[in-house]
């Protein structure tokens, strides 16, 4: 990457946080092409590139006379990650919205898969399903194996538009969750009742049944995120009390 394009996006990293943090709102004039270019002491180049990443994003929209300020409900899915990025601790209301979405988008796929696969896909879940079973006391151990489990319902269920959509939630939610070491605390059993579930579900064909373990298991993932959510928030407000 040369080091025009690394500052572009170094550029636009920070004018995209800024706007996520509403230090400018939706219809606001943004700064000139010149005026950026001083501030970061950088080329117009520079500066015309990361206002051109931050309008594929959404952010702002260029018309004659300059930039305007768009409002993040216009902006693309690409602004999820870096808005749950943008303090210690991600917005509780943000990561319910995530769960809430992704939970119907795993249920729609699951009832999908269940329905549409062949007798050998079914053998494959199934065996999938059994693997997943064994890792439900270790979290980290566990991923890996659920991970692969919803790609194979994906590859099944062969629905370009929610796999796309799963695709770039999965990316940007997962990994900045894994990355501020948020572990859920589940209800004891949580697990291996879903997994019984999508036991019984494969073994009957039953697709609806696949579907509503996936929505009681997210609906109990929302209830133990936002848990961990809250307390990790109290930590931080502990810690920034006894710093002071």
């Amino acid at each position: 990457m040369s080091s025009t394009n690394t500052i572009s996006h170094e550029i636009a990293d920070t004018l995209r946080d800024e706007i996520l943090r509403q230090r400018y709102l939706s219809g606001d004039r943004f700064p000139s092409e010149r005026d950026l270019a001083t501030r970061f002491d950088a080329s117009r180049g520079a500066v015309r590139e990361a206002l051109s990443q931050l309008e594929q994003l959404g952010l702002i929209h260029t018309q004659p006379g300059g930039a305007r300020v768009q409002s993040v409900n216009a902006a693309s899915l690409a602004v999820l990650g870096p808005l749950l990025a943008l303090d210690d601790h991600p917005d509780p209301i943000l990561v319910d919205q995530f769960l809430q979405t992704f939970g119907v988008l795993a249920a729609l796929t699951a009832k999908s898969a269940v329905n549409a696969a062949s007798p050998e896909q079914l053998i494959q879940l199934k065996k999938l399903v059994v693997e997943l079973a064994a890792q439900t006391d270790d979290f980290e151990a566990m991923q890996p194996h659920w991970r692969e489990l919803l790609e194979a319902m994906s590859t099944i269920a062969d629905n370009l538009v929610v796999r796309l959509i799963s695709n770039d939630l999965k990316a940007q939610f997962v990994d900045q969750m894994m990355k501020l070491g948020f572990r859920p605390d589940l209800k004891k059993g949580s697990m291996d009742k879903l997994l019984n579930s999508l036991k019984v579900s494969l073994n009957k064909r039953d697709g609806e049944l696949a579907s509503k373990a996936m929505q009681n298991h997210f609906e109990e993932l929302r209830v133990a995120i936002g848990e961990a959510i809250k307390f990790k928030a109290e930590e931080l407000r502990n810690e920034q009390l006894s710093v002071a």
